[in-house]
């Protein structure tokens, strides 16, 4: 399991009935997590003293609870600096976890000695676009949400990467990714982070199930003839990392590269255990 424990702002402190404990920055959530199975006692005081509490409802969805929380904060993770601020269905603009792969892509685009052009697939608020900026590389950073794409570019300047070479595009990653096909484009490396289920801006219907192992192979078509790094995130429970590694062998086949794949977690400070969020897969030379 590939663990993010670089955080100074951020840790799961305890987790138990469905439920995690979290610190972000100076602020304490609640948030339910399905991977939470465990009917622990909730000794932290935490519990007791959020400041804000995501409820899910038996109907689907939820709602959220606040207590002297902010409309927006920031956390930092080491250079870069992020806008939170709870959202629909218990988000915060930010997926802790996916530090450990900001660090492992950063450490390579910063060792391979040339100019290395990044594309950034299903962006969000942009965590994987300014690890990449930050450590030198060229971004193009796309997202069908117009307001992911917003947000994407204040924690840009919050981070102090306004003048970085990122392309801010809004639009829907499969199709863009066919147009770059047509223009004869390519990039050093691929970075995408597809959701279960989602719309583009034209309603376009994406299930990763049925869409994801064709975009891996669109994709391959757009590497460069020396490729850094494909890197590919999954939260859906079905995509495992031996099936990850799996589709990156056979897309990837003829770039001659390795693929690992594994769990990536967080560390709880309660018990020292490591809490599993979601899989990635790692191709590299």
């Amino acid at each position: 399991m590939w663990i993010a424990d670089g955080w100074k702002d951020y840790e799961v402190i305890d987790t138990s009935k469905g439920e995690k404990l979290e610190r972000w920055g100076d602020y304490l959530l609640v948030r339910p997590d399905p991977q939470v199975i465990w009917d622990t006692p909730k000794k932290h005081k935490g519990w007791r003293k959020m400041n804000g509490h995501y409820h899910r409802s038996s109907r689907g969805g939820g709602e959220w609870e606040f207590f002297n929380l902010p409309e927006q904060w920031s956390i930092h993770y080491k250079n870069l600096t992020f806008h939170l601020k709870p959202f629909s269905f218990k988000h915060t603009g930010l997926f802790p976890e996916q530090a450990t792969n900001w660090d492992w892509f950063s450490e390579k685009i910063k060792k391979a000695g040339r100019p290395i052009k990044v594309l950034n697939l299903f962006a969000y608020t942009g965590g994987a676009t300014l690890a990449a900026a930050a450590a030198g590389a060229s971004v193009t950073h796309v997202d069908a949400s117009k307001g992911m794409v917003g947000w994407a570019k204040e924690n840009a300047v919050a981070s102090g990467l306004k003048d970085a070479p990122i392309r801010w595009l809004v639009d829907d990653c499969v199709k863009f990714v066919e147009r770059e096909i047509r223009r004869g484009n390519h990039y050093d490396a691929i970075i995408m982070d597809p959701p279960s289920y989602g719309r583009g801006p034209k309603g376009e219907i994406w299930k990763i199930e049925e869409a994801i192992y064709p975009l891996i192979q669109l994709c391959a078509k757009l590497l460069s003839d020396d490729p850094l790094f494909f890197l590919v995130n999954s939260y859906t429970t079905g995509l495992a990392p031996a099936v990850l590694t799996y589709m990156l062998s056979t897309a990837l086949s003829d770039f001659h590269g390795h693929v690992d794949s594994q769990e990536i977690g967080l560390p709880v400070t309660s018990t020292g255990l490591v809490l599993p969020c979601g899989a990635s897969g790692r191709w590299e030379r």
